[in-house]
């Protein structure tokens, strides 16, 4: 799979608008993020499998609620597992950039990091809906073509996004968005520290609840090559999540399926 990938030194250009859409950055995000989220509140479940030296080596499924909150135009999230039984009835609440756990074997329910590791190099944070936009600032770094993870050539922006807000997941972000559609097409992740931690490809789109959704996310685990971690979204459906559902104390009650 890293064979495929093609790594592309770049001068680093200051961007006003985007060349020949008369966009800024941020509007080019922006409309990268509506490609990857559903514009309704919705319901989709979640498969995540990690793969050591090409062999899959553990497995999570979980069903998970997104809806945008118009105060702040982010979304608010809750995910429930379902698989593996050592884990069925465990929930996540993430709502105005702070991420609650709940164990049903302890029954507490306590604040985690939404970067904290949850299968292979998928975290918290990353199955979570959100919007770059919101979280980022976002500059252009150039114009050019990369291969996606199916190793064909997309005429791509990338752009550079820097935290800009105590929810951002990431530090920053190497981001490449596809010219003619928005679609994502690869992300470059860095920690804190500066380091880079991975490297996802957004693949498979399908209509989904009204547009062209990536339904799979290949990640490339940077610490460990050795690792791949795979995210396949499926069953979108549009639900209006009760307003009650987005509190601490309704985490045991969330629905399995």
């Amino acid at each position: 799979m890293r064979s495929g990938v093609i790594y592309s030194l770049c001068v680093l250009l200051l961007a006003a608008p985007v060349a020949s859409q008369g966009q800024t950055p941020g509007e080019v995000l922006q409309q990268s993020d509506k490609v990857r989220n559903p514009g309704v509140p919705f319901k989709v479940r979640t498969e995540l499998t990690e793969f050591r030296s090409g062999k899959a080596h553990e497995q999570a499924r979980m069903v998970t609620f997104s809806k945008l909150d118009p105060n702040t135009g982010q979304y608010r999230n809750l995910a429930r597992y379902v698989e593996p039984a050592r884990d069925a009835g465990k929930a996540l609440l993430m709502k105005d950039s702070v991420m609650w756990f709940y164990d049903p074997a302890s029954k507490a329910s306590v604040r985690i990091s939404p970067q904290q590791r949850l299968v292979g190099q998928a975290s918290n944070g990353d199955v979570m809906s959100t919007n770059l936009s919101r979280d980022y600032s976002a500059r252009l770094a150039t114009e050019e073509t990369v291969k996606d993870a199916d190793g064909a050539a997309r005429d791509t922006w990338k752009l550079e996004l820097e935290a800009s807000t105590a929810a951002a997941v990431y530090l920053r972000i190497e981001y490449w968005i596809e010219k003619k559609t928005y679609h994502p097409v690869k992300g470059r992740f860095f920690a804190d520290s500066g380091r880079l931690l991975k490297i996802a490809f957004y693949r498979s789109f399908s209509n989904q609840l009204g547009g062209l959704r990536p339904t799979e996310v290949v990640i490339l685990d940077e610490i460990d090559r050795s690792v791949v971690t795979r995210m396949r979204f499926s069953d979108y459906e549009s639900f209006e999540v009760p307003e009650r559902w987005y509190q601490r104390d309704y985490l045991p009650l969330l629905p399995a399926e």
